[in-house]
């Protein structure tokens, strides 16, 4: 294999990355909307670590990686690069809009059990249901498929 190829291997499996922390992030978001105990809320929360982790080597890995490839192999300024560079940003702008939002909720819960009250809570289930987070979740999906689109398609290239 040559270089191009590890470096295209490496961007793609970031990519993988990425996409299987949005799919973990949503599905724990869709697990929390049923929720209201602070215990339970906290216990859901603990897989998102895991998502931590794949969403850093995913945003990590593609940029550096496509920056490496868009200078070995294209031209940085080719417009689907450029559109790609203003997704990836636009995408982690959102994202961490979102991980504020539900970050939040698991703050709450772990206050509200270091309060001693693991008891249902509507405050608590107010916040996993937020309107403002699903709608950043469902753009920050939305940004990531056009970010895909945008990479495998090439427009202009």
């Amino acid at each position: 294999m040559e270089l191009y190829d590890w470096l295209l291997s490496l961007h793609v499996l970031s990519a993988f990355a990425w996409v299987a922390a949005l799919v973990l992030y949503t599905v724990v978001i869709a697990a929390g909307w049923g929720l209201s105990v602070p215990s339970d809320v906290v216990r859901m929360f603990r897989i998102s670590r895991v998502g931590d982790a794949l969403i850093a080597v995913g945003m990590i890995g593609t940029i550096v990686f496509g920056i490496w490839l868009a200078i070995d192999e294209y031209e940085i300024w080719d417009g689907w690069i450029i559109a790609a560079l203003v997704l990836w940003l636009a995408s982690g702008a959102v994202g961490g809009q979102v991980g504020k939002v539900y970050n939040g909720a698991r703050d709450r819960a772990n206050a509200l059990l270091d309060e001693g009250r693991d008891v249902p809570s509507p405050e608590l289930s107010a916040m996993l249901r937020s309107q403002r987070g699903l709608v950043l979740l469902v753009v920050m999906i939305l940004l990531v498929v056009a970010l895909l689109v945008v990479m495998i398609y090439k427009p202009g290239a």
